[in-house]
C-alpha cells in the first residue's frame, strides 16, 4: 500500500459511472475515508459522480493505465460484458506494475468458488483465471465479492427469473421453491465501502481487517428467496392477483440445456436461460447465505426491503432491461 497508514485512502475504480459501478463509487465517498479517481477512456461520455477524479486510460496502450494507478492503494473492477477485449487482464497487468495492493475484481457474481457452477457456467471461468493472474504476478492482494445476480437488473428480464412484467407471464423453475441469493446494487455498494474502509492490519483482538480477507473470495447478499417469494413480492408491488398473470413451470435443468442450444444460433435470451437457471438447480448452488455465509454483520449491513427492490425491477422493465 502507498505509504505506511493503515487504511486504504486512495481508490481507483473502472467502470464508475455504470449500473453497480455508480454505487459503489457513492458508497465510498460517502465514508468520507477515500479519495476516488475513476478510470475511463477518453470516449466515454458517463457522467461522473460529484467529487471523483477522473483518469482517461487507453486499453491499447497499457503505460496509460499504470500511469494512471500509481499512487493508487487499491483498484476496483466492475466491467460490462462490452469492455474491450482482455480488459480486465490489463488492468490487473498494469495494478501490479504500480504496484497497487489490494484489488476487488471483476466478480459480482453468483459463486465462482463453485467448481461445479462454473464448468456448466462458462462465463465464470474468467473469474476464477483473473484470481489466478493476480496470485502469479504477486504484487497485489484480492477480495473477490460473490454477490449473487444483481437484483433490480435481473428480474427486469423476463428470461433470468422467469418473471415477465410486461407479458404478465411467470415461469416457476421446478416447483418454485429452490432459494438463490440475491444483491441490489445499494448494498454491494456498501459492501465495497464497509471492506475497503476496515484497516489494513487488525487493530485489536478479534477485529476486522482487509488481511483476514485477503486472497479470499467474501460473500455478500441483500435477499436470498425463491421465485415463488419474489412473485409474492411482485404481486404485492403490483397490486395484482395470481389469477391475472399466466403461471407455469418447467424443469430447471431442461430449461438450462434449452438456454445452451439456444445460445448456438445467438440468441442472448438463450444465454440468460442458461447463466440464471443453472443457480437454481436443486444443487444448493445459489444459496450462498447458507453455503458460505456473508460478510453482511461483520460490515454492518443493513437489511433491506424486498418490495422497495422489487419496485426498482418492474420501471427497469418498462425500458430496456438490458440497458
Amino acid at each position: 500500500m502507498a505509504g505506511s497508514i493503515n487504511h486504504i485512502r486512495n481508490v481507483a475504480i473502472v467502470g464508475a459511472g455504470g449500473n453497480s459501478g455508480q454505487f459503489m463509487t457513492e458508497e465510498l465517498l460517502k465514508t468520507g475515508k477515500h479519495t476516488v479517481t475513476a478510470l475511463t477512456r477518453p470516449e466515454s461520455k458517463t457522467q461522473l459522480p460529484e467529487g471523483v477524479t477522473a483518469k482517461h486510460i487507453d486499453y491499447d496502450h497499457p503505460k496509460t493505465i499504470v500511469d494512471a494507478l500509481r499512487g493508487q492503494d487499491a483498484l476496483v473492477i466492475t466491467l460490462s460484458a462490452f469492455a474491450p477485449h482482455r480488459a480486465e487482464e490489463k488492468l490487473i497487468r498494469a495494478a501490479a506494475e504500480a504496484e497497487v495492493s489490494w484489488i476487488l475484481p471483476n466478480e459480482w457474481s453468483p459463486d465462482s468458488a463453485n467448481e461445479a457452477l462454473v464448468k456448466d457456467v462458462f462465463v465464470f471461468q474468467s473469474k476464477v483465471a483473473t484470481r489466478k493472474l493476480i496470485t502469479e504476478l504477486g504484487k497485489s492482494s484480492f477480495i473477490s465479492v460473490s454477490t449473487g445476480f444483481w437484483y433490480e437488473w435481473s428480474l427486469a428480464i423476463g428470461a433470468a427469473f422467469g418473471i415477465d412484467f410486461q407479458k404478465r407471464q411467470v415461469t416457476f423453475f421446478d416447483d418454485g421453491n429452490t432459494r438463490i441469493s440475491i444483491s441490489t446494487w445499494a448494498q454491494v455498494g456498501r459492501c465495497v465501502a464497509g471492506l475497503l474502509s476496515l484497516p489494513v492490519e487488525s487493530e485489536g483482538s478479534g477485529k476486522a481487517s482487509l488481511k483476514n480477507y485477503a486472497n479470499q473470495v467474501v460473500y455478500t447478499n441483500s435477499f436470498t428467496v425463491s421465485q415463488k417469494e419474489m412473485f409474492d413480492s411482485v404481486l404485492r408491488v403490483t397490486g395484482t392477483q395470481q389469477s391475472d398473470w399466466t403461471i407455469e413451470s418447467e424443469l430447471s435443468e431442461k430449461r438450462y440445456k434449452d438456454g445452451v442450444e439456444q445460445m448456438k444460433s445467438g440468441d442472448r435470451m438463450g444465454f440468460a436461460k442458461m447463466m440464471y437457471t443453472r443457480v437454481f438447480f436443486k444443487d444448493g448452488a445459489g444459496d450462498i447465505e447458507t453455503s458460505r455465509g456473508t460478510v453482511n454483520a461483520a460490515l454492518s449491513l443493513p437489511k433491506e426491503s424486498l418490495d422497495e427492490a422489487t419496485k426498482r425491477a418492474e420501471e427497469r422493465s418498462k425500458i430496456d432491461p438490458w440497458g
